[in-house]
């Protein structure tokens, strides 16, 4: 059996985090290495997906779940335009193997991706 997640010890009240949104089963904290004015995690509370390919081949409502929060969070904290970003491997920059997106809004100044 593997050990749970920062994520899911940081739910469970294990070790401390902001949680800024919640719903049965999706929550939100703020990042603890802002990259961004707003820097948000999206996180199922569910170890059960990895990345965000497992979680869209397994349970593509709880994906959508992630989404609408991370919208709601981007209206009530910043203006309502947002970056949502997944690192889906190592290589990618994943470096909790527990599915989570980053809700990034405000001014990135010179962050700002093609596209």
């Amino acid at each position: 059996m593997s050990e749970p997640s920062v994520f899911t010890r940081i739910l469970s009240g294990e070790i401390p985090g902001d949680i800024v949104a919640e719903t049965d089963r999706v929550f939100a904290l703020t990042d603890i290495h802002p990259q961004a004015p707003l820097h948000v995690l999206v996180i199922p509370k569910t170890e059960e997906f990895r990345d965000v390919t497992e979680l869209a081949a397994g349970d593509p409502t709880l994906l959508a779940e992630m989404v609408g929060l991370a919208r709601e969070v981007a209206t009530r904290h910043a203006d309502g335009e947002f970056r949502l970003l997944f690192n889906t491997g190592p290589g990618a920059g994943q470096t909790v193997f527990h599915v989570h997106a980053h809700v990034l809004a405000g001014d990135l100044g010179e962050k700002s991706l093609v596209g």
